[in-house]
């Protein structure tokens, strides 16, 4: 790599990056703002709106896995100027947004079962439930808005995106505020107003991604005289790229999931601790993921114009950024732990817990970095069914069951309870990592012949 050269990639990859990293951090900070609002409330709701979390992140995340097969198809379609192509692949993204966007409200609205399995107790399985009722309403409009993102960033156009989730924010702040706490007249929900208000925000957010793309002339769709909306080959090979990523995603956050769950019989300060863990991790984590997200575009973009070169040399620039910055937010991460748990909560014991939490979760950040960066330059060369295995490997059958028998038993060391699973989700990430990247050398070497 030249010095002018590797600078030129990684402004190119921050032009891109930089505004998904706005809105990556800024619907983040959705979440962040529930779990703080919800913890001034009470410690009850706070645990709420963690399980509740718990089960509506996975789904969401792995419907816009799959929504995600928009940005490298979009992206290759547009290096390699075919505008039917570009047309084509929203018209298929359509009717998968839709149709997961159902399957969301009914799974969201039927998860008693769940709780009751796990033993979580009756008040907090209750108020859990509230939380999610209310989010569900929301999620047509979060999966398809979730669409137009993918395919806005496709075309290299990342900056409306990024205006919405600002907006979103600044709008799901004071709605927090009033439905959970019943300001203004606004009935008290606790929790369930978490939910509502988080509803409100994705409706507002579908009628922006609308609006962007009825005014900026660089988003519209071409027309056609005779569409033809739904075609079986395209919304095939759309499901064949989505669905891996789809589950690969849902892989990796349902572990997280089920940590909470398995750690709901420890009581609700455990979880909590967790879910502030959790929240502020997944917080840094969106600025490795907004470069690889670049990344994607970069590689799509770059191999439809047929220079497999220069996208292997971004793959390996986007991992040489986003190392950097894990390296700084660990050591940050080190030396903060404590101050970062008394943002989200004033109770001593809390505060010990959660801070103790963090300082494991600084040690993964690096791993966590290279794992998803690998990740996202695969997703780029439209390759996504060896990455799904390898996740699959590294996280349910190395990191959970490893993290449970530290955290659970007794059959290595002492019982740590949720640390013991912080440790296996340290070790999983690294694995992944490490078999990502072999990966990624072998799929970049076999575009360069």
């Amino acid at each position: 790599m030249t010095l002018h050269r590797t600078w030129m990639e990684v402004k190119a990859l921050l032009a891109l990056g930089f505004p998904i990293m706005l809105t990556q951090i800024a619907q983040a900070s959705m979440g962040f703002v529930d779990t703080l609002i919800a913890g001034q409330y009470n410690t009850l709701d706070l645990a709420a709106v963690a399980l509740g979390s718990s089960i509506w992140l996975p789904i969401y995340l792995a419907a816009t896995g799959i929504l995600m097969a928009t940005t490298p198809l979009v992206a290759f379609a547009s290096g390699s100027n075919t505008t039917h192509g570009v047309l084509s692949i929203f018209r298929q993204g359509i009717w998968v947004a839709i149709t997961l966007g159902i399957i969301s409200v009914f799974i969201l609205n039927s998860t008693t079962w769940i709780l009751d399995f796990m033993g979580v107790e009756t008040s907090l399985a209750a108020k859990t439930q509230e939380y999610l009722q209310a989010i569900s309403w929301g999620f047509p409009a979060l999966l398809i808005y979730q669409l137009l993102r993918s395919y806005f960033e496709g075309l290299g156009k990342t900056r409306p995106a990024m205006r919405i989730a600002f907006l979103a924010l600044f709008l799901n702040i004071p709605l927090n505020y009033l439905f959970v706490f019943g300001k203004l007249s606004f009935p008290e929900l606790g929790a369930a107003g978490c939910g509502w208000a988080s509803a409100l925000v994705m409706w507002v957010m579908l009628a922006c991604g609308l609006a962007a793309i009825k005014r900026n002339p660089q988003l519209q769709l071409p027309n056609e005289t005779n569409p033809r909306w739904l075609d079986t080959h395209e919304l095939l090979n759309y499901l064949k790229l989505g669905i891996p990523m789809g589950f690969a995603i849902l892989i990796e956050t349902s572990m997280f999931s089920v940590i909470a769950l398995l750690l709901a019989p420890l009581g609700t300060l455990v979880v909590s601790a967790h879910q502030i863990t959790m929240t502020f991790s997944g917080l840094i984590f969106m600025i490795p993921l907004s470069i690889a997200m670049a990344c994607t575009i970069r590689i799509g973009q770059l191999s439809g114009a047929n220079e497999p070169k220069n996208a292997w040399f971004s793959a390996k620039t986007a991992i040489l950024v986003t190392t950097s910055i894990a390296a700084f937010t660990s050591i940050t991460i080190w030396l903060l732990a404590t101050k970062i748990a008394q943002i989200f909560t004033s109770e001593p014991y809390l505060i010990e817990l959660a801070a103790s939490l963090l300082l494991i979760a600084a040690l993964f950040e690096i791993s966590d970095a290279l794992q998803v960066t690998a990740a996202g330059a695969l997703r780029g060369y439209k390759d996504t069914s060896i990455p799904l295995l390898i996740v699959f490997i590294a996280y349910w059958v190395i990191g959970l069951p490893l993290g449970y028998i530290l955290g659970l038993t007794d059959l290595l060391l002492p019982a740590m309870g949720a640390a013991g699973f912080w440790y296996g989700l340290v070790i999983g990430l690294s694995v992944s990592a490490a078999l990502l990247i072999v990966r990624l050398k072998r799929v970049a070497q076999h575009a360069h012949i």
